[in-house]
């Protein structure tokens, strides 16, 4: 049995989960609501302050969606009561980033700035150094998706780490030519 799928998921005190027909989950909470529709297959039960996901039988298929159903309920809980968030940094010469309104500036050594504007439900927030920003959101999957493209634009470079990061990102570096000796 799967061990992710058979946790209970808790209920925070603010949020509301509804389970309708077809297996459409509306969450309800202090920071906006969130829905999603998942396999009929599943078995989706509010008891209590408790959400319970129960799987058919023993099929490979029903193994695997069991655990995917349990934490896709548990990450819309937890993005209606906290949120996500991707803290990001520019590295390099010249590299900056500026907030304009809702949408943000990019300078990362092309010839052109890139302006970058948020899908509905991102926020962008950039520091006063210009190096940092941070990206939140309701949506674990759409803040995860909108923080690689963004870092897709310019990857960390591994000779002098240049290029558009995660905060916590480690990147390994290589030795440059070794030069002339003698």
């Amino acid at each position: 049995m799967s061990r992710i799928g058979r946790m209970p998921i808790p209920i925070p005190a603010g949020v509301t989960v509804e389970v309708g027909e077809g297996n459409q989950v509306v969450v309800k909470g202090p920071r906006g609501k969130l829905a999603r529709s998942f396999s009929p297959d599943m078995k989706i039960t509010v008891e209590g302050r408790q959400v319970v996901v129960t799987r058919p039988s023993d099929q490979r298929r029903h193994r695997a969606l069991h655990g995917l159903t349990r934490a896709l309920l548990a990450n819309m809980i937890t993005g209606v009561s906290e949120g996500y968030r991707k803290q990001m940094e520019v590295v390099g010469v010249g590299y900056r980033v500026a907030q304009q309104g809702q949408a943000m500036m990019l300078s990362l050594g092309f010839s052109h700035p890139v302006e970058i504007h948020p899908p509905e439900g991102i926020t962008f927030t950039v520091a006063k150094d210009g190096r940092t920003f941070t990206i939140e959101g309701l949506d674990k999957e759409l803040v995860g998706k909108v923080a690689a493209e963004i870092r897709a634009l310019r990857k960390p470079e591994p000779y002098k780490g240049k290029g558009v990061r995660y905060a916590d990102e480690p990147v390994r570096r290589k030795a440059g030519k070794a030069g002339k000796v003698g």
